[in-house]
């Protein structure tokens, strides 16, 4: 566009780019993050649009609330597994046979 700005983005995103790179971000996340962030916005304006703002649409079908619970905890299994470990007492121990 030979605009001086677009060379400032270009050099705040790459600093971005690398600052990420060097503390070994996974970019597969982001990427998929950038590609589908307007889908998911728009699904969700239009959910909360039809559902008059009630937060319930998304937990109201049978299947939903299963599905957001599930989608919960794996989101939160990093946090959850060492707490998992410690109350069945394996933490730090070797499986049997190894």
């Amino acid at each position: 566009n030979n605009r001086m700005i677009d060379i400032w983005y270009m050099m705040i995103f790459g600093l971005i780019g690398w600052f990420f790179k060097k503390l070994d971000y996974n970019m597969a996340p982001m990427l998929l993050a950038l590609v589908l962030g307007d889908m998911a916005e728009s699904a969700m304006r239009q959910s909360m649009i039809m559902s008059q703002g009630s937060l319930l649409i998304f937990v109201q079908p049978p299947i939903a609330l299963p599905l957001v619970i599930a989608a919960a905890i794996i989101g939160c299994w990093p946090w959850l597994a060492p707490m998992v470990r410690r109350m069945r007492g394996t933490e730090g121990k070797a499986s049997p046979g190894h």
